[in-house]
């Protein structure tokens, strides 16, 4: 396998995905992308089992000793020894205090040096800056708005789950006011009715001043949450992406606005990669090596 290509693997807690990135396109080759449901209450077996089986369908007839590869797996983590720290959590606690990486390498027939794993959250703000929409800023912070509030930073080109979905904000924690259930329940105490989804409150927009009201409010509390981070961090770009950034022209004209009130006018981008960007995030801890490697042989 070329030294320019990279197996990206994104480990969920109940899915794994994998797919071959080119390192020169910085995108997905067609037709390697390999995802299986995994049963994260399972055996250590039965999880190694299931991961090795979907990287083994990506490679197809290539060896894994012969590919290098970046594996984006949420936290806690000790990245560097490669050691599972997950407890409580409902999943993977058959994996607590065992290294990972250890029994990737023996499940793959391959070599330790061949494996890095790196923290999913950042991997996806990296995968944008890697070759979505957010191209070589060495600085940034990203978001992922869904069920959930996902948080990263990128500083000196070094991404980190940034952790904010507990964050304080007004009375209560960031994730309550940024996230799917921040707009159904804002919805309910507006109308006494309950809406499915944000989809569903995207498409009763038009013509519903109360959906309007609850992007209006979305729109103006991202802001108050984002304003101190841009105050502090100075990126150079924020990127959101997640659920909520398919009805993007329902609340970022308003979130701009209102930074822009409070003097701050950093570019805000919709992330372009969706579930790409883990992938190629995680493969790009290898796009230096890469290099070198072309530079070697040429």
């Amino acid at each position: 396998m070329s030294c320019k290509t990279v197996l990206g693997v994104d480990i969920g807690g109940t899915h794994i995905t994998a797919a071959l990135v080119d390192m020169e396109t910085k995108t997905i080759l067609p037709d390697t992308r390999a995802r299986a449901h995994v049963n994260a209450q399972g055996t250590v077996q039965e999880v190694l089992s299931a991961w090795s089986a979907v990287i083994r369908q990506t490679l197809g007839s290539q060896n894994a000793t012969d590919v290098r590869l970046g594996i984006a797996i949420p936290g806690p983590f000790d990245y560097e020894k490669g050691i599972c720290q997950f407890q409580n959590q409902n999943k993977y606690d058959c994996l607590y205090g065992l290294n990972v990486k250890e029994l990737l390498t023996e499940h793959l027939n391959t070599k330790a040096e061949n494996i890095k794993l790196v923290n999913d959250a950042g991997c996806f703000l990296r995968g944008e800056v890697f070759g979505g929409a957010a191209k070589n800023a060495s600085s940034a912070i990203g978001l992922t708005l869904g069920t959930g509030l996902g948080s990263a930073t990128l500083l000196n080109g070094v991404a980190a789950d940034a952790d904010l979905w507990h964050a304080p904000f007004k009375d209560g924690i960031a994730e309550e006011y940024l996230s799917t259930r921040a707009f159904l329940r804002a919805y309910e105490r507006l109308t006494g009715e309950k809406a499915k989804n944000v989809k569903h409150l995207a498409n009763l927009y038009p013509h519903n001043t109360a959906a309007q009201e609850v992007f209006q409010e979305f729109a103006e509390n991202l802001a108050l949450f984002l304003a101190p981070y841009l105050q502090e961090i100075k990126p150079e770009v924020v990127i959101i992406g997640g659920n909520i950034a398919n009805a993007w022209n329902l609340f970022i004209d308003t979130t701009t606005q209102k930074l822009a009130s409070m003097g701050l006018t950093v570019p805000i981008h919709k992330a372009v990669l969706a579930e790409e960007a883990a992938l190629i995030g995680a493969a790009s801890y290898w796009y230096d090596d890469a290099l070198q490697d072309v530079e070697h042989k040429a």
